[in-house]
């Protein structure tokens, strides 16, 4: 989707992020799924870009979803993780959407013991989504089985 609209799709990895973490995939899978699609979908221009870092105690992972689209403002920022809200009318018109995605996404995010927030510096300066999720080291069993 990224590419039919003309969007660069960049992602970062830190150096410092181990090669094998044990979480849970399918959720963690979902709640990327979502915001970078959410990405795409507000970013007419520009790009959008996923960054992955962990803590330094390597006990959580962090990602960063940012985007060059249309921002937030903060009375929109207050609103976003509640039920069935999205910007306004009009992003409903022009977007789609039920407004149940971030909801969803935050909810996944805090039953895996993390959270899910938004930042943006205003309407039409791009936002990004910080999610951080705790990971745990694998032990010497799950390592043989990844190989």
């Amino acid at each position: 989707k990224a590419e039919e609209k003309g969007l660069a799709l960049v992602s970062w990895v830190s150096s410092t992020v181990p090669r094998v973490l044990v979480g849970d995939p399918g959720r963690l899978r979902q709640v990327l799924l979502n915001l970078l699609s959410n990405a795409i979908k507000f970013t007419p221009a520009g790009k959008v870009t996923l960054r992955c870092s962990v803590s330094p105690d390597e006990a959580r992972l962090r990602f960063e979803i940012e985007d060059t689209g249309i921002g937030l403002t903060p009375e929109i920022m207050g609103r976003l993780f509640q039920p069935f809200v999205q910007a306004d009318a009009s992003i409903t018109r022009r977007f789609g959407g039920t407004g149940l995605g971030l909801v969803i996404s935050r909810n996944l995010a805090q039953l895996m013991g993390g959270d899910l927030t938004v930042s943006s510096e205003g309407e039409g300066r791009g936002c990004r989504f910080s999610l951080w999720i705790p990971m745990q080291r694998p032990t010497a069993a799950q390592l043989s089985e990844v190989g």
